[in-house]
């Protein structure tokens, strides 16, 4: 028997123990549940369980070798490569927020699952097997390498331009992590959403600090299981309740027609088109109130600091005050402040002010017009995640990491396999969740409101994760008076379908693997890059091991910090986040990756010239549409939302790359050489 056999089935016996362990652990809890352990010290003993099993993992897995920090060895069989991967790239965005994305725009939200798969194929196709063969360490690596240039034909603007690229995008990645595992944290211990996050960020610095990309990994190989196992639960649950069939794929085709019924049904109710009519009151208010700036803001604010002094003078209740003094501090301060925020109060009640959108209907819309710009920015999206995902720093560093070229194939294979057992999932739990909702809780009495609305609203007080009101006063609930994050609908679904909430606790734990392996890869992808393409490449090519590894350590809790302190302030929701992210991530590394290795003629000034334009485009086009950003989508191209930004950046980018290479000189023997070796059969 090979070394790489008694490897592989000693790996397989120790996560076999693993899985054993964790029925265990999950069959003890629920008969404690059953003898009236606390919910709270449920959530507790979850939290603590899986910090301590990623802490062991971690300690277990501590390393100082170059090779292992980085690359683990480059030992990892495809199979537990695939699932690492997997798990890296099940982020919270997959777990918490995709389901709840169809849950709010039905086929529109397919995207992310088209784009995000299709990507992966790119992966396998063009990228993975020649960065495996490549054999360093990062992908500012592989650029450097194959374009020179610089001091000495070492490729130094190459390479800091792709370090550049992986520390933006991997940032803006990791916040959207981080900001989940405060959201959960926060829900199931009862902290603090701050708090929540430094909590998280524990559990993430003790596998990336101690073992890097070995420790990571095998962490990783964990956290899938649990993601698995977590997700498939209650989506099974939901399945057996309203299709009377466990397997979910198969069965939420029976309860399409079901919630399409009631969507008619809804959509004609009389009671809900009084909720709907009282929006529209509402959102015509905002806008009289912005055709009349600037004296609407003026007298806006009059009457605030008005309504304050008559509280004061006349001996209001504190809580009168300080509901007074609250609406004052909130009020615009400027003109150009009140025109923004008006506008987007009006544009959210005109969306509540919409009957339900038929969830399994493609690009609706009231318009010819209104429906071709849903089904662009479908393509768009599909576009962007595709070619965003076959350029992320951290996942193509995971080709490194496996024995061989063969082995790197067969790992993008297994990649695929664990990534659809949940894809194929994600749109069953959307549908089943839905009716749930739409049959359970729609025409429910106000006064018997199930208790985890309380719980998910309590958790952000400023912007509730779900809040249901009664608008038109008839002591029922209405599909219209029901707003709901999608970054609630799967932590909340054990709850929603009446499972015990031991399960609840697993759907949580899960959340936080998905997040946790994630934001670990993230953070190793952009300490590697500064302590090896920056510091060991750039300023100390002399350093030894030891003092590479202990910077890239020092570099990872300093990165962490400062996400985990830009994810507090809540930026943004978890999708645009990511897509973000995807879209820098095509624009600006997309086409020297793949041009590098099908095209010999791309050179030293094409790969900058085309990583440049390719970032400056997509950042300006995000800069000029996102309302976050200053931007306004009135000056949008086409219609394309401003997360779709790499549709036109990674077309700028090619071309760039294309142009400049033509009109400067051709690359070196060198270059040629090491296109020939990467592209070679091993």
């Amino acid at each position: 028997m090979t070394a790489n056999k008694r490897y592989f089935r000693r790996l397989s016996g120790y996560y076999a123990w693993f899985c054993v362990c964790f029925a265990g652990f999950l069959l003890a809890l629920t008969v404690l549940e059953k003898e009236g352990m606390p919910r709270l010290w449920i959530g507790h003993l979850f939290m603590f369980a899986t910090i301590v099993l990623y802490a062991t993992i971690g300690v277990v897995s501590r390393t100082s070798n170059v090779t292992e920090y980085y690359v683990a060895g480059r030992r990892v069989p495809a199979l537990f490569n695939g699932m690492a991967t997997a798990a890296d790239w099940i982020s919270a965005a997959s777990f918490i927020s995709l389901a709840g994305g169809l849950y709010l725009y039905g086929f529109d939200a397919l995207a992310y699952i088209m784009g995000w798969t299709g990507g992966y194929c790119l992966v396998a196709l063009l990228i993975a097997p020649y960065l495996r063969k490549f054999g360093q360490y990062t992908i500012p690596d592989y650029l450097a390498a194959r374009y020179g240039g610089g001091a000495g034909g070492r490729g130094g603007p190459v390479r800091a331009l792709a370090v550049g690229a992986t520390i933006i995008v991997s940032f803006i990645y990791v916040v959207a992590q981080i900001y989940a595992v405060g959201l959960i944290a926060s829900r199931f211990t009862g902290v603090d959403f701050s708090v929540g996050i430094f909590l998280g960020l524990a559990s993430i610095l003790v596998c990336s600090f101690l073992g890097g990309m070995r420790g990571i990994t095998w962490t990783q190989v964990a956290q899938y299981i649990i993601i698995l196992v977590a997700f498939l639960i209650p989506t099974m649950w939901l399945s057996a309740k309203h299709a009377d069939n466990p397997l979910p794929q198969v069965a939420y085709g029976s309860v399409l027609p079901k919630l399409a019924q009631r969507e008619e049904q809804l959509a004609a109710d009389p009671r809900e088109e009084a909720v709907r009519a009282q929006f529209r009151r509402q959102a015509d208010d905002y806008a009289a109130r912005l055709a009349a700036l600037p004296g609407s803001w003026e007298q806006g604010r009059l009457e605030a600091q008005r309504r304050l002094d008559t509280a004061r003078l006349r001996n209001a209740s504190l809580g009168d005050v300080r509901n007074a003094e609250r609406a004052l501090a909130a009020y615009p301060k400027t003109v150009d402040d009140a025109d923004a925020l008006w506008r987007a109060q009006r544009a959210r009640l005109l969306a509540r002010a919409q009957p339900p959108q038929p969830h399994a209907a493609p690009f609706p819309g009231a318009t010819e017009a209104e429906s071709n710009a849903r089904r662009n920015n479908f393509l768009a999206l599909v576009f962007c995640l595709m070619f965003g995902t076959a350029a992320l720093p951290h996942i193509l560093m995971r080709s490194y990491t496996t024995p061989s070229v063969h082995a790197a194939r067969g790992s993008v294979f297994w990649t695929l396999f664990f990534i659809l057992l949940i894809y194929l999932s994600i749109p069953a739990l959307a549908v089943l969740a839905k009716y749930d909702i739409y049959t359970s809780l729609v025409g429910s009495d106000f006064r018997s409101l199930p208790t985890w609305i309380s719980y998910w609203a309590n958790v952000d007080k400023v912007n509730p994760l779900i809040s249901i009101t009664d608008i038109n006063g008839d002591g029922l609930v209405q599909l219209a008076e029901i707003a709901i994050d999608g970054d609630v609908l799967v932590l909340a679904t054990p709850e929603i379908g009446g499972l015990p909430y031991v399960i609840s606790g697993l759907v949580a734990a899960g959340g936080l693997a998905a997040a946790l392996s994630t934001a670990d890869g993230l953070l190793l992808a952009i300490s590697n890059a500064l302590s090896h393409d920056v510091y060991y490449k750039i300023v100390d090519p002399g350093a030894s091991t030891q003092k590479r590894v202990t910077i890239s350590k020092l570099l990872l809790l300093a990165v962490a910090f400062i996400a985990a302190y830009a994810a507090s302030q809540k930026p943004a929701d978890i999708l645009s986040l990511v897509g973000a992210a995807f879209s820098l991530a095509a624009s600006t590394l997309f086409a020297p990756l793949v041009l590098g290795v099908f095209w010999k003629r791309a050179n030293h000034a094409g790969a900058i010239a085309g990583m440049i334009v390719g970032f400056l485009t997509c950042l300006y086009y995000m800069l000029r549409t996102n309302p976050i950003l200053g931007g306004r989508m009135d000056a949008a191209w086409f219609d394309i939302a401003p997360m779709s930004a790499g549709i036109f950046g990674v077309p700028a980018g090619i071309a760039a790359v294309v142009i400049v290479s033509l009109l400067t000189a051709p690359p070196g023997r060198a270059s040629n050489g090491l296109v020939d070796y990467i592209r070679a059969p091993e």
